[in-house]
């Protein structure tokens, strides 16, 4: 018998396609990171800039793992700046950006910290405030969600 409290969320692999429609990203492979606290998006070129009296992002991505073309820009609004300690135990400073994600058929705004995350094997990495009462982790799965169109 399945817990009425699992009843009503998606179950996800340790990875899955997920798109940023306000970013303008297409399907980026994302690893789904319970151990990490806030999801983490690949971004270089980064800059702050003022719209509307509000600190905005412009940064670059490469959604594609292994690859540095396509090169996409995006905007989006900045919600706080943050030292975050990466899975090497290297603290950094990084931005933190509130966008709608969709995954699978479900579309949530989130928070993203923004690194460069070239020398790592995914563009994304999704931790558990974005999944957080919406989804259920079996790490024996992948792209339950959906494999790419």
């Amino acid at each position: 018998m399945v817990p009425a409290k699992f009843k009503s969320k998606s179950i996800i692999g340790w990875r899955e396609w997920c798109v940023f429609p306000e970013l303008g990203l297409p399907e980026v492979l994302a690893k789904i990171d319970t151990g990490a606290k806030t999801s983490s998006l690949h971004a270089f070129k980064i800059a702050v800039f003022v719209r509307d009296g509000q600190d905005w992002a412009r940064f670059k991505v490469h959604p594609v793992q292994r690859h540095r073309y396509p090169e996409i820009s995006c905007e989006a609004p900045i919600i706080d700046e943050r030292a975050v300690t990466s899975s090497n135990g290297k603290a950094e400073s990084r931005l933190v950006v509130l966008t709608t994600m969709t995954l699978g058929l479900s579309s949530f705004k989130t928070e993203l910290t923004l690194t460069n995350r070239d020398d790592m094997g995914f563009r994304l990495l999704i931790g558990r405030q974005s999944l957080n009462k919406r989804f259920v982790v079996d790490p024996s799965l992948s792209f339950t969600l959906g494999d790419r169109d």
